[in-house]
């Protein structure tokens, strides 16, 4: 009777909503479309409800749910009817009203915001249980079919889901932006700022605070500790933060293999010599132009670069504002220069000036030394009497049995001007300069600048390689494009070779004289490029530089095995006498090198020369000049000042001494046997007796086997049952794990030792 009624119910509601219909306007019908699929399904609970085999009515694919509620009773009126109602109605009817709506395609859209996942899998389950309880013989095919449609698109999605959840958990990264410090990486992390600063005492020996920066070395360690991806990143200018996929670094010096790559360059000259001993003047009668009358007082006030052609060679010429930019560009690594021509006036001879700028063309590696004796048309000349003071300073004359090429020229008359050029070309063929102009291209900056309406400049040495307009590039701390070239005369070029200078438009930032110019792969490589350099620079600014100390050369130092002094006295007769005081000093080991020596008190020509060589600079009875005192903190550079002595010798012999290689003496201390062999889980350990004297814990090991050595290194435990222990003394036992060996034997011997430095004698 339940289900007559409930069938004439949905008759009669049917025959009344299209009854209806044609008395309702467009507007009502619109509503009353909008409303039907709600209560076509509160119709579909309600007849649902004491209907259980109303899973049936999936199987259609399109028809509505009425019709397929009205057949399904005629199918199962008899068989299913009376024992459905009491077993669990509530169930049965959201089991089937919620399939129903997943499973036609026009009500997708209705319930696409309930969610499904969560319920989807127990209502299955619901399902599964009660379909083993009625008889399923009337139709055994569409009750298969559906539930298996059903449990697959229950489970399958969420099994996806996990899956995809599983593949992401391991794919944890963390993306820092340097500098990486100590409390950041925590958050990251998820630790307290002292579990972390414990692990990094505990395992990298770092004494951190929370504001501390780590390398990004030491934080990728302890990521992938705590199973994590580390992932540093860059900021750049008006963009967010950006993954660092690869360090870029410079490209390495080029590796030319075939001698056909190799075409001859022409010479890189330098003038040096005292103020107003006519450089310029020689230069402008080289390059017949008048720079020395447009210059201040005559004395050169920038670094020039300027190319003359010789009988088909070009020539190319550095007039430096004297040896200190020099020394300045060798400093920073810079070696442009073939040839050093010394300039000296032939009625002044060598002045403290010149004598400097020898010194400093001494000390440059790979430079041949050539002197131009100037104003040789003057009344008061002697050209022998300097041809003498460079004889006394091991630079002899060729006319009188030497090896250094002597030019005697006028600049003012233009005498020996070509003399001069024909021994630059010769002295050039000599020493077989070669470059290749298909190399990358690389140079040295010589001077820069900032232009109005050009913005930071450059004049470039080309080097190798040729260099064209576009060139993506990189100079110190900065980077950029070409944006234009320009030769000596102002004309814009197109592109520049080997040993030709040009001035480079297109800096994002001003260069150093003696900075590295390199043509990069792309603007972005330059560009990041120029990002970690100035982050380097940053970093080292926190640092102090490290050179040459005389109480860093007491301590023994693999490689060095020459001291160089740059020597300062305040008269010539103190100068002579520790000159060869230090020259007695004589050494098979090492040897006392004096770079420079001078009277009168210690300048920032003296401070730059040895920050160039690594020297220490020694003044005795010598004060320091105001500018060298600020040119030695920047540089890093010592000055030591002594008023005995004798106690400078001594000094010097400590030094000396200090930095001969220690020679390392070997002390057995103990010995230990091995008894058993365990096997745990960090490795092999070996059970020993101690048999005599002590074994340390920071002492080194080898096990001896027939008395044969089969392994040698240091102790990683030491321990006394679970305590690790610093030493272990005679009669006692302990566990020995030496290093990753773990080849242990019953009955090896270990022998305990240590190595002592004894400090060599001259």
């Amino acid at each position: 009777m339940p289900t007559r009624t409930t069938t004439k119910t949905a008759a009669a509601r049917k025959t009344t909503t299209t009854a209806r219909k044609p008395e309702k306007t467009v507007v009502a019908r619109t509503k009353e479309r909008a409303a039907e699929p709600k209560r076509k399904e509160t119709a579909s609970k309600k007849v649902e409800a004491p209907a259980k085999p109303a899973r049936h009515s999936p199987s259609p694919p399109t028809t509505t749910k009425p019709r397929s509620h009205v057949s399904a009773p005629a199918k199962t009126a008899a068989p299913a009817a009376p024992p459905a109602p009491p077993a669990a109605p509530r169930p049965v009817m959201e089991t089937v009203s919620l399939i129903d709506e997943k499973k036609p395609r026009a009500k997708r859209a209705d319930s696409d915001a309930s969610p499904k996942r969560p319920f989807l899998p127990p209502i299955s389950r619901i399902r599964a249980t009660p379909e083993p309880t009625p008889p399923a013989v009337a139709a055994p095919k569409p009750e298969t079919t559906p539930p298996v449609e059903t449990v697959t698109a229950t489970e399958t999605a969420p099994a996806t889901d996990l899956a995809a959840e599983s593949e992401g958990e391991p794919q944890k990264i963390i993306h820092i932006k340097p500098p990486i410090v100590v409390k950041e990486l925590a958050l990251q992390l998820g630790l307290k700022n002292f579990q972390l600063i414990k692990e990094l005492m505990d395992e990298f020996n770092i004494f951190a605070n929370p504001n501390l920066t780590v390398e990004p070395e030491v934080a990728t360690k302890i990521c992938e500790k705590h199973g994590f991806v580390f992932e540093m990143e860059r900021r750049e200018k008006g963009g967010g933060v950006h993954k660092v996929e690869q360090v870029v670094v410079a490209p390495p010096p080029p590796v030319i293999e075939k001698e056909e790559e190799l075409k001859t360059r022409g010479p890189i000259i330098t003038f040096m010599g005292h103020v107003d001993h006519g450089k310029t003047s020689l230069m402008d009668a080289i390059r017949k132009t008048r720079v020395a009358a447009g210059e201040a007082g005559g004395i050169t006030q920038h670094i020039g670069a300027y190319t003359v052609d010789y009988k088909g060679s070009r020539i190319t010429f550095l007039d430096t504002p004297g040896h200190a930019a020099f020394t300045a560009m060798r400093a920073r690594g810079a070696h442009v220069t073939d040839i050093v021509v010394i300039v000296v006036a032939a009625d002044d001879g060598l002045m403290p000036q010149t004598l400097e700028a020898i010194s400093h063309a001494k000390a440059a590696p790979h430079v041949k030394i050539m002197v131009a004796i100037n104003k040789i048309d003057l009344p008061s000349a002697n050209i022998d009497r300097v041809k003498k003071q460079l004889q006394d300073r091991e630079l002899s004359p060729e006319d009188w049995g030497g090896e250094t090429i002597v030019c005697e020229v006028s600049a003012t008359k233009g005498t020996g001007i070509d003399h001069l050029l024909e021994m630059m070309a010769l002295q050039a063929e000599v020493m077989e300069l070669k470059a290749s102009p298909t190399a990358t291209p690389r140079g040295t900056v010589i001077e820069a600048q900032v232009e109005p309406g050009r913005g930071p400049t450059a004049t470039v040495i080309v080097q190798m390689g040729t260099l064209r307009t576009g060139d993506p590039f990189i100079s110190g701390d900065y980077g950029g494009k070409i944006k234009s070239l320009m030769d000596d005369r102002g004309n814009p070029i197109k592109e520049a070779g080997p040993s030709t200078p040009v001035k480079v438009l297109g800096f994002s930032g001003l260069p150093q004289a003696g900075d590295e110019f390199l043509v990069m792969e792309s603007e972005r490589s330059a560009k990041t490029l120029s990002e970690e350099r100035l982050l380097e620079r940053r970093a080292d600014k926190l640092s102090v530089p490290q050179r040459a100390t005389l109480e860093s050369l007491l301590e023994a130092a693999d490689g060095k095995k020459h001291l160089r002094v740059v020597l300062k006295c305040d008269a010539q007769g103190s100068l002579e006498a520790l000159t060869g005081a230090l020259g007695q000093i004589e050494s098979k080991k090492i040897d006392l090198e004096i770079i420079h020596a001078g009277v009168g008190p210690i300048s920032e020509s003296d401070i730059l020369l040895a920050s160039a060589s690594n020297a220490v600079v020694v003044g005795f009875n010598v004060k320091v000049e105001s500018m060298a005192v600020n040119v030695a903190k920047r540089e890093g550079v010592q000055v030591k000042l002594y008023s005995i002595i004798y106690e400078l010798i001594d000094q010097m012999k400590e030094a000396m001494a200090g930095l001969l290689d220690p020679e390392h003496r070997e002390t057995v201390i103990g010995h230990a046997e091995v008894k058993q062999v365990f096997k745990l889980s960090k490795g092999i350990v070996a059970g020993c007796l101690v048999t005599d004297g002590r074994i340390a814990r920071t002492a080194r090991a080898r096990v001896l086997r027939r008395r044969q050595p089969v392994y040698d290194g240091g102790l990683s435990t030491l321990r006394r049952f679970q305590d690790d222990v610093k030493e272990v003394r005679v009669g006692l036992e302990c566990g020995i794990k030496l290093g990753d060996f773990n080849e242990y034997q019953v009955g090896d011997i270990i022998e305990c030792y240590q190595l002592e430095a004894v400090a060599q004698k001259l």
